[in-house]
């Protein structure tokens, strides 16, 4: 990041452009912030900020003999609100592919009382609704809107359309409702996919997880109940029998707390005992 020091205005290029107008030349020097302006003592038609890193459009000096002002391929996203009262004559502002995104952020450019050529194309406002009659409707003076020229046509459009405070306040609220491209919009997350609340788990159920855990048979089942115990959250087949902690030993509790996967587990060792049984006294029948 270069900072706008009276130095490096003085040090960069100032010529007479082809409309004979005396241009400062101040591109692609990594500016951020627009300052010491002042330095120019007012002695340019047009300055050229443009291919900088600018985000705001701020901190002008009075100056009253600038007529352009270049400021292409920036990162502009707000403007000033009474920055016409310092650019009195300006007449000429390039802002093509700049950060604007809402109508409501080029309502200071009305404070500009003879601005007649504007350019915010590759700026996303241009995608809002109605944009062209806002603009047109909020700069009484504009004679070519984005290198079109501004028609009667549209001039009447425009002031039929926002005829009213309440139609332009409309205009700017459904602007920043409008998803543009470029833009991500936050997801909408219903009611059945919002993560469950952890709910901190009562003595009982911390009780019969560490019995589950005792008793697991596999070191999946472990980690499994591990986790849980940890989180709070409890494993949808865990069983928990009701028993009444003051009356009842702690003991007996745990004894009565198993899961659904030990008592499987149980079962199939007695069908696994009891074939082992079978087997050689069927053999002494045969």
């Amino acid at each position: 990041m270069v900072r706008l020091t009276a130095d490096l205005i003085w040090k960069s290029p100032h010529f007479f452009n082809a409309l004979r107008e005396r241009e400062l030349d101040l591109r692609g020097n990594k500016i951020a912030v627009i300052e010491n302006v002042g330095a120019t003592e007012d002695q340019f038609d047009c300055i050229d900020l443009s291919d900088n890193e600018i985000v705001k459009l701020e901190n002008f000096p009075y100056l009253n003999r600038l007529g352009t002002l270049l400021l292409n391929n920036n990162r502009i996203t707000r403007i000033s609100s009474n920055i016409g009262e310092f650019l009195p004559n300006l007449h000429s502002l390039v802002l093509t592919n700049n950060r604007l995104v809402n109508l409501v952020e080029i309502d200071p450019l009305a404070s500009f009382p003879k601005l007649t050529f504007l350019s915010l194309l590759d700026n996303n406002i241009t995608k809002k609704p109605n944009y062209r009659l806002y603009v047109i409707h909020k700069l009484k003076s504009l004679r070519l809107l984005d290198f079109k020229k501004v028609k009667l046509k549209e001039r009447n459009e425009a002031s039929r359309m926002f005829a009213s405070e309440e139609a332009e306040a409309e205009a700017r609220k459904e602007s920043v409702k409008t998803f543009v491209p470029g833009e991500i919009p936050a997801p909408e997350v219903s009611k059945e996919e919002q993560p469950p609340k952890k709910v901190a788990p009562t003595p009982e159920q911390i009780i019969a997880i560490k019995a589950a855990i005792v008793n697991s048979q596999t070191l999946e089942e472990v980690a499994r109940l591990e986790q849980a115990l940890k989180s709070g959250q409890l494993p949808a087949d865990l069983e928990i029998i009701d028993t009444d902690p003051v009356t009842v030993n702690t003991n007996t509790n745990v004894d009565k707390m198993i899961t659904e996967s030990e008592k499987e587990a149980k079962d199939g060792t007695s069908d696994v005992n009891e074939q082992k049984n079978d087997g050689p006294a069927d053999m002494e029948q045969e």
